[in-house]
């Protein structure tokens, strides 16, 4: 489903200067899912444009099957159709694809012509459960992609379906669902957590610097004993802060320091 009220350039902007981990560290603060199973891939991606940074964008779903030649004559107007549906999602774009042929690769459904095609279309890049090629092509396009490995054909790809949900890297991804990305996988976040999650991760972020690693960073000259006291005083500081704003612990629940009352 499309978001009802996608994100303003601004915001998607500040979302894409943070890496994929730190805007997670939000979104667990905010979302009603299982942090520890739910959001991001649960199987290894590899990001072939690691250079280019986080990619941010709303979610056009396609199914494909580069194996199955039958599609080719089943679906002659599969292209038009599709390329339509590209072009009236909104935008940016990141393309996720689910290939019918995994395990196996068969065929690359990018590549040079494609990613100019739907960079021309608002896409900023994909996340494909299958194989590229042409990377260097892809790159100067400025086409960032996340796959499982390279090829060296196309065999007879073209879009099955598209506009559904799909499974990619063990995740489910629906049209409209807004994804951030880079090097370390993806998150996939939904319409009513989306709102919040920049704010999130930016309160988050700046917690830890203001505490944990502070705390770490400062310990120069300090014996092991004041550096473990240290360090729990901060995780509560940390804790109480994330419980204080969002009812949630965070990543660092730590105890209270001696003398202090426990974190609620």
């Amino acid at each position: 489903m499309t978001p009802s009220a996608p994100l303003g350039s601004a915001e998607l902007l500040q979302l894409k200067r943070w890496n994929t981990p730190t805007i997670y560290n939000g979104w667990e603060q905010i979302t009603r899912r299982d942090p520890a199973a739910d959001g991001f891939n649960p199987e290894p991606t590899h990001d072939f444009m690691p250079a280019f940074g986080p990619m941010v964008g709303y979610a056009v779903t396609l199914v494909i099957e580069p194996s199955n030649r039958a599609h080719r004559q089943a679906l002659p107007h599969a292209w038009d159709d599709y390329r339509r549906m590209v072009a009236e999602a909104p935008g940016p774009k990141i393309v996720c694809v689910q290939d019918l042929d995994k395990p196996r690769v068969t065929g690359a459904f990018w590549g040079e012509v494609n990613a100019s095609v739907h960079r021309a279309l608002g896409c900023v890049g994909t996340i494909v459960d299958g194989a590229i090629r042409d990377v260097d092509e892809m790159t100067g396009v400025g086409f960032k992609a996340l796959a499982r490995r390279l090829c060296v054909g196309h065999a007879h790809v073209q879009p099955v379906r598209w506009g559904c949900p799909v499974d990619v890297f063990g995740r489910t991804v629906h049209p409209g669902d807004l994804i951030h990305a880079d090097k370390h996988g993806f998150l996939v976040v939904d319409a009513e957590e989306a709102p919040r999650l920049l704010e999130a991760a930016l309160f988050m972020d700046a917690n830890e610097c203001r505490t944990v690693i502070a705390a770490a960073r400062d310990s120069t000259g300090l014996g092991t004993e004041a550096i473990l006291a240290a360090q729990s005083a901060a995780a509560a500081r940390f804790s109480a802060a994330a419980r204080e704003h969002y009812g949630r612990r965070g990543e660092w629940g730590g105890t209270a320091p001696s003398g202090a009352p426990p974190t609620p």
